[in-house]
C-alpha cells in the first residue's frame, strides 16, 4: 500500500514563497524559513586547507665534544680572518691540516660559538675526503646540494648540478647562514657548495691546503698539533695521576703522538684501558717499530695509519716516490737541492728541454720536477714548508714515510738514495766551510766532482743559518757513513762541519762526531784524518769540561804530528794542552804551551796561527791578572786578524779586549768596543750566539760597575735568555746579577 506525499499548505496572501524544486542542490550554510518543499541535498562547506608549516632552523653542526682543550690562538686567528673579509664578497674559510690534528672538531666547536650570528642555520656536509671506489669516494656535490635543498624546504629538487647550485644561491641570497663543508677533496668539489651572498659563511675542512679556493679569495689557517701543555692535559684525562708523577715520559708520549689530538686521545684511552701500565712504557712502545701511527689502534685498526695511507695513495706517482725515499734518510729537514737529488732516476738526459707534462713541469728539468712533487705533498698536507725551501714532515708522519720506503723501494734504490743523501750533505757543508772558515780548508782532499749541487748559500750569514737548521741531518749523515763503512765520506764530513762547531757550540754532537770521525780515520788509514779528529774533537771535549780526555786527546795529535814532522798540527796540539791548562788554573804550564806554538806557528809564516795563539796569551795575562800585557796580546792579535780579513776571529779578540779596557780602567774604550762586537756577532759574518751571550755579559758587568743598576739589568737577562737555550749550566752563572747593596 502506498500513500501520497503531504500536499504543501498555501502561503497566506503576500507572503514570499520559499520553494526548492526537483534535484537543487544548496550550497553553504542555510537557514530554514518555515516550509521547504522539495528533493534536497545539504553539502557542507569543505574545510579550508592547512596553512603550509615552514622547516624547522637547521642545526646541523655535530655536537660539541665532551671535551676541548687548548686552541685559543687557533680561535682567534680565525675571529681574525672573518673579521678582516671584505663586508661585500661571500666569505670562504679553509681549515687545512693533518689526518688527526682535530680540524673537525676544531671547525665545530668555532661555529657552535658563532651561532648567533647565522640566525637562519647551520648546514653540514662531509665530503668524502679522500679517493677511493663506490661509496668510500669523495661525496658529488649534486648529492649535497640536495640534502641542502631538502633542509631548506625545497619540495622539488631540480636535476643536475648546475641547475641545484643555482637554486642554492638564489635560495640563500639573503639568508646568515653557516655551512660546515668538512674532509673536502678538493677545490672543484667545493665549488657548487659555495654560498652566493656576503652575509652567510661557508667553514672548508681539509687534509689538502686547496689552494685552487685560496686563488678563488677563500681564506686559510692551517691546523697544528696541540700545545706541549694541553697534550699532556688530554693524555691525562685517561692516565690520570700517573701523567703527573711522569712528567718526562709524558712529555715523550706526546711528541711521538705529533701532539695530534687523535693520537694523544688514543694513548690516553690505552692508559685508561692499562691501570698498571707506566707512562714510561708507553712512550718507549711508541718509540719502537713503526711508532704511534702503527701502535695507537681502535678495534684492532692502526688508524692513523690507515688515515695515511689513504693520502699518500692520492699523491701524484713522482710525490709517492719522493715521499718514500724522504723517509728513509737521517733527517729533519729537506732542503730543494737535496730533494732534487732524490727525485730522479737517473742522470738529466742531454738536449734541449722536453715538452711538459700536464702540470706544467718539464721532465727534463730535476729541479722543475722535485718542486712539483713536494707542492703535492705540501697540499696534502704530509710535509710543511719551514722556511724558504726548506722542508720537514711532522713528528708522526716519519714512521709512515720510512716503513714505505723500506717496504716499497728497491734495496739497490735505497741504497743510491742514501749515497745522494751523503753526497749533498759534503757539497753543500764544504760550501759553508768556504763561506765561514775558509782557512780551515785541508788542501788536497778536494771532493769528487760527481756529487749531487749543493743548496746555493748566499753569503756567510746564510751558510750559518743553513748550518743550524741541518745540524741533526748532518749527525745523522755522520752516524750513518760510520755504520755503512763510508769511513773517508765519514770523517771528511765530521772534518767539514767545523764551523758549525767553532759557531754554534753544540757540545755532545760535536764530541759524538769527532768520536765516529776519529774511528773511520783510522780505518782509512789517513794520518792527516786522524790528527784533524783528534784535535778538533778535543776541543768539544774541553768545552764539556772533560779536560782529562781533552789532554788526552790533545797529547795523540802532538805525537802524532811529531812522527809525521808536521809543525802545524803540532803547534794546534800545543795550542789546545796550553788551553786546558789555562782552564784548569796552569798559568805558568799554559803560558809556556803557548809561547812554543806561538814560535812554531811563526816559523813556517802562519800568520792567522800566530794570532790566534797570542789572543791565548792574552787569556792568561788577564787569569793572572796582568791587565796591561793582556791588552797589548789582543791588541796585536786584533789587528793581525782584522788585516787577514778573518771577521770572526777579529770580533771574538775586539770583544775580549773590551771587556779587558773595561776592567783596567778604561771603561769609555771598553764599551765601545763590546758594543761594536755585540753588533757584529748579531748579524753579518760573524754571527754567534754564543758570543752575544758573552759581550751582553761584559755589557752588563760593566754598567753594574758604573752603577747603572738598570742596564745592568737588561743586558744580564738578555744574556741569560741566550744562554738558557745555548748553555743552560752557564746560565746559572749569572742568577743573582746584577749585585745589589
Amino acid at each position: 500500500m502506498s500513500s501520497a506525499p503531504p500536499r504543501p499548505t498555501p502561503s497566506p496572501p503576500g507572503a514570499v514563497t520559499n520553494s526548492i524544486d526537483g534535484d537543487a542542490t544548496l550550497h553553504g550554510p542555510s537557514v530554514q524559513a518555515r516550509d521547504v518543499h522539495g528533493g534536497i541535498h545539504f553539502h557542507t562547506a569543505a574545510p579550508a586547507p592547512a596553512a603550509r608549516r615552514s622547516p624547522p632552523v637547521p642545526r646541523q653542526l655535530p655536537p660539541l665534544p665532551v671535551r676541548f682543550l687548548g686552541r685559543e690562538a687557533d680561535r682567534r686567528a680565525l675571529d681574525t680572518l672573518r673579521d678582516r673579509h671584505p663586508a661585500h664578497a661571500p666569505q670562504v674559510l679553509v681549515i687545512s691540516g693533518l689526518p688527526g690534528v682535530g680540524k673537525t672538531t676544531f671547525a665545530t666547536h668555532w661555529l657552535h660559538g658563532q651561532a648567533d650570528r647565522f640566525p637562519d642555520g647551520q648546514l653540514y656536509a662531509d665530503l668524502g675526503g679522500q679517493p677511493g671506489d663506490g661509496e668510500d669516494g669523495p661525496v658529488p656535490a649534486s648529492a649535497v646540494l640536495e640534502s641542502f635543498l631538502i633542509a631548506l624546504g625545497v619540495s622539488a629538487v631540480p636535476p643536475g648540478t648546475s641547475r641545484r647550485s643555482a637554486l642554492w644561491r638564489s635560495l640563500t641570497a639573503e639568508l646568515r647562514l653557516a655551512v660546515l663543508l668538512d674532509n673536502a677533496f678538493t677545490a672543484a668539489q667545493v665549488r657548487p657548495l659555495l654560498l652566493g651572498a656576503p652575509s652567510g659563511l661557508t667553514l672548508v675542512t681539509s687534509r689538502r691546503s686547496l689552494t685552487g679556493l685560496q686563488a678563488d679569495g677563500a681564506a686559510a689557517h692551517r691546523l697544528a698539533g696541540l700545545s706541549p701543555e694541553s697534550a699532556v692535559e688530554l693524555l691525562a684525562v685517561g692516565g690520570g695521576p700517573r701523567v703527573a708523577r711522569e712528567p718526562t715520559a709524558a712529555r715523550e708520549v706526546v711528541r711521538l703522538c705529533g701532539r695530534l689530538p687523535l693520537a694523544v686521545a688514543l694513548a690516553s684511552a690505552q692508559l685508561a684501558l692499562r691501570p698498571h701500565h707506566s707512562v714510561s712504557a708507553l712512550a718507549d712502545r711508541l718509540s719502537r717499530g713503526r711508532g704511534a701511527v702503527d701502535a695507537l689502534r681502535v678495534d684492532g685498526e692502526a688508524v692513523m695509519g690507515t688515515a695515511l695511507d689513504l693520502s699518500y695513495d692520492a699523491l701524484p706517482e713522482e710525490s709517492r716516490t719522493l715521499y718514500r725515499r724522504m723517509g728513509l734518510l737521517p733527517a729533519d729537514r729537506h732542503d730543494l737541492a737535496l730533494l732534487t737529488a732524490l727525485g730522479g732516476d737517473g742522470p738529466r738526459p742531454d738536449g734541449p728541454p722536453g715538452p711538459r707534462d700536464d702540470g706544467g713541469a718539464d721532465p727534463r728539468d730535476p729541479g722543475q720536477s722535485a718542486d712539483h712533487a713536494v707542492h703535492a705533498l705540501v697540499e696534502a698536507s704530509l710535509l710543511e714548508e719551514t722556511g724558504p725551501g726548506t722542508y720537514r714532515f711532522h713528528d708522526l708522519i716519519r714512521p709512515h714515510a720510512r716503513r714505505l720506503g723500506e717496504e716499497r723501494e728497491t734495496p739497490a734504490r735505497r741504497e743510491e738514495t742514501l749515497r745522494r743523501f751523503i753526497g749533498w750533505c759534503l757539497a753543500t757543508t764544504a760550501s759553508a766551510e768556504r763561506l765561514l772558515t775558509p782557512s780551515h780548508r785541508l788542501p788536497g782532499h778536494d771532493l769528487p766532482p760527481d756529487l749531487p749541487a749543493p743548496t746555493p748559500l748566499d753569503g756567510p750569514e746564510q751558510a750559518l743559518a743553513w748550518l743550524d737548521t741541518h745540524r741533526n741531518g748532518l749527525l745523522g749523515a755522520v752516524r750513518l757513513t760510520s755504520r755503512n763503512g763510508m769511513d773517508s765520506e765519514c770523517w771528511r764530513l765530521a772534518d767539514l762541519m767545523w764551523p758549525l762547531f767553532l759557531r754554534l757550540r753544540p757540545t755532545e754532537p760535536w764530541i759524538e762526531a769527532h768520536r765516529l770521525g776519529l774511528d773511520a780515520a783510522r780505518r782509512a788509514g789517513s794520518r792527516e784524518g786522524e790528527g784533524r779528529m783528534l784535535t778538533s774533537g778535543a776541543i768539544g771535549l774541553r768545552d764539556a769540561a772533560r779536560y782529562a780526555e781533552a789532554t788526552d786527546w790533545y797529547r795523540r795529535a802532538l805525537d802524532l804530528a811529531a812522527a809525521d814532522g808536521d809543525p802545524r798540527q803540532q803547534a794546534q796540539a800545543l795550542s789546545g794542552l796550553g788551553h786546558v791548562a789555562l782552564l784548569d788554573g796552569r798559568l805558568e804550564e799554559a803560558r809556556a804551551r803557548f809561547e812554543e806554538a806561538l814560535r812554531l806557528r811563526e816559523s813556517i809564516g802562519y800568520r792567522r796561527g800566530a794570532a790566534l795563539t797570542r789572543r791565548r796569551l792574552g787569556e792568561t795575562a788577564v787569569a793572572a791578572g796582568d791587565l796591561p800585557t793582556a791588552a797589548d796580546q789582543l791588541g796585536r792579535a786584533a789587528g793581525e786578524l782584522e788585516e787577514l780579513g778573518e771577521t770572526y776571529e777579529a770580533a771574538r779578540v775586539r770583544a775580549l779586549l773590551g771587556h779587558v779596557l773595561d776592567r783596567a780602567g778604561r771603561p769609555a774604550e771598553g764599551v765601545r768596543l763590546l758594543e761594536d762586537s755585540l753588533g757584529r756577532f748579531r748579524s753579518g759574518e760573524a754571527r754567534s750566539e754564543h758570543w752575544e751571550a758573552r759581550c751582553l755579559e761584559w755589557l752588563g758587568g760593566a754598567a753594574e760597575a758604573r752603577g747603572d743598576l738598570a742596564e745592568a739589568e737588561r743586558c744580564f737577562g738578555a744574556a741569560r735568555d741566550l744562554l738558557r737555550r745555548l748553555s743552560p749550566e752557564e746560565a746559572g752563572r749569572l742568577d743573582g746579577r746584577p749585585r745589589r747593596g
